[in-house]
């Protein structure tokens, strides 16, 4: 039940941060006007408006003008729907269960504005900054991902150095490439993203992040999809890695280590 209860409430969850993502970064407001088709303006009737079985039951077209919709609704509703799902799966009902869908919530947002735009809000940002301040002083962070005894202190270094390394790699990148490499919303998303992870597994997921950036960036070369000077978004290689990193990293970081020590 609790499995079902959280893809639910994922889906639905999900529909809004599409809503989010996309509409901040146009300067829209995220109440009014209420959901409608973005080519027709026509006004989404509840039946319309249901996450996941309208998109299906329509199939991917607005029921006024027929024009297709986006499949960046339905794919980032379920894929927030399964994240719920797996949060909960790894770590129970548990607190740190809150920060994991906070966490989840924050990605989810710049990977859609992100992919639509390829821009990442600072208000975005700022709101989550708080939230999950607050949440890091209330939750602290699970020992295993500490580098230091203090979570508390962890959670503050996890931010300085997350934006550290990401505003050294935009300054140096743009000095050697003489073009901008690292967007001003990445480097602030990394210093959130040390708050919830910590120090070393910041790093990880940095790691992570960049092998799938490039890993993807040369399959999509290869395909002639995009050229080798185009940009691509980083935001959701970021989101991904962090994901990774937050469920997986330590596993990963212990088997990786232990290559070391065969």
């Amino acid at each position: 039940m609790y499995y079902i209860l959280l893809f639910i409430i994922g889906v639905v969850f999900g529909s809004f941060y599409n809503v989010v993502g996309i509409r901040v970064s146009i300067g829209q407001s995220i109440v009014r006007p209420g959901s409608h088709c973005p080519k027709c303006k026509h006004p989404l009737s509840w039946y319309e408006n249901i996450p996941l079985l309208s998109y299906l039951v329509l199939r991917g077209r607005c029921k006024s003008c027929k024009q297709s919709i986006s499949p960046i609704y339905f794919w980032f509703e379920l894929l927030t729907g399964l994240l719920f799902v797996l949060a909960y799966h790894r770590i129970g009902l548990e607190k740190e269960l809150l920060v994991a869908l906070t966490f989840i919530s924050l990605l989810v947002i710049i990977s859609v504005s992100d992919i639509k735009y390829m821009l990442i809000e600072d208000i975005v940002l700022l709101v989550f900054l708080v939230v999950i301040l607050i949440e890091r002083l209330l939750i602290p962070m699970p020992f295993e991902y500490m580098t230091i005894q203090s979570p508390y202190f962890e959670t503050l270094l996890g931010g300085i150095v997350g934006f550290i390394i990401l505003f050294l790699i935009a300054i140096i990148g743009e000095k050697i490439l003489k073009k901008e490499v690292m967007g001003g919303g990445d480097i602030k998303l990394y210093g959130i993203i040390g708050l919830v992870l910590g120090i070393k597994m910041t790093i990880v997921s940095l790691f992570i992040a960049a092998f799938l950036g490039s890993l993807i960036g040369f399959i999509l070369i290869r395909m002639k999809r995009i050229k080798r000077d185009s940009p691509i978004p980083f935001g959701p290689f970021i989101a991904l890695g962090s994901l990774i990193t937050y469920f997986y990293g330590v596993p990963l970081l212990d088997w990786y280590i232990g290559l070391f020590s065969l």
